[in-house]
């Protein structure tokens, strides 16, 4: 392309995007850089919200060089560290063994009963839980009860401690060899079965 060329004039070039803003932008605050502070760095512990304006070659290295620990010790770093895991708030053991009331109960002179507050009364007087009804044992139910030397009132508990010391009773193994109680054996494996599938145990 020739430079007296018609086309040559109409070539335009794109300003530069940060022109406007290099224009107000502090000077870089490194000593004895003029260029423009375009990059916040912070200034350290005790002065958040406060930067520091350097230009880009200079912020990096003013980033490689910035701790925000220095000048403490290994204990109050442990402490600012254990303290930054709830985001630096106050914190109160749970429970109702926790040694120091919450300080809006100290000050009203409540103490910790374990019960949630109920100012409206809707829990008041409501009626404790019905005991659990005693499931009817059926016929069969009560056979297999029977075969493993069980009370029907039984929970599912004992029954399955009965089964396994049965099994290990009669287990042809135990017994060296001897097949002799392997129906006895048979009888209690499916009287067991039966209390399972009936949601005994």
């Amino acid at each position: 392309m020739k430079l007296d060329s018609k086309y040559f004039d109409r070539i335009r070039l794109r300003p530069d995007p940060q022109a406007a803003e290099k224009s107000r932008a502090p000077s870089c605050g490194w000593e004895g850089c003029e260029e423009p502070g375009l990059h916040k760095a912070p200034r350290g512990r005790d002065h958040e919200g406060e930067y520091y304006h350097f230009c880009v070659d200079h912020v990096r290295l003013y980033n490689k060089s910035y701790n925000y620990f220095s000048g403490l010790n290994d204990r109050d770093i442990q402490a600012y560290l254990k303290d930054s895991l709830t985001g630096h708030r106050p914190t109160w053991k749970m429970g109702s063994a926790s040694s120091e009331p919450l300080k809006s109960e100290a000050r009203s002179g409540r103490r910790f009963t374990g019960r949630a507050r109920d100012p409206f009364e809707l829990f008041e007087g409501t009626e404790p839980a019905p005991a659990p009804v005693r499931r009817k044992v059926r016929s069969l139910e009560a056979k297999a009860l029977e075969t493993l030397d069980l009370p029907q009132e039984s929970t599912g508990e004992t029954i399955r401690a009965r089964y396994k010391s049965l099994v290990k009773q009669y287990h042809p193994d135990v017994n060296g060899g001897d097949r002799g109680s392997e129906d006895r054996l048979r009888e209690v494996i499916q009287a067991y079965k039966l209390l399972k599938q009936s949601g005994f145990c």
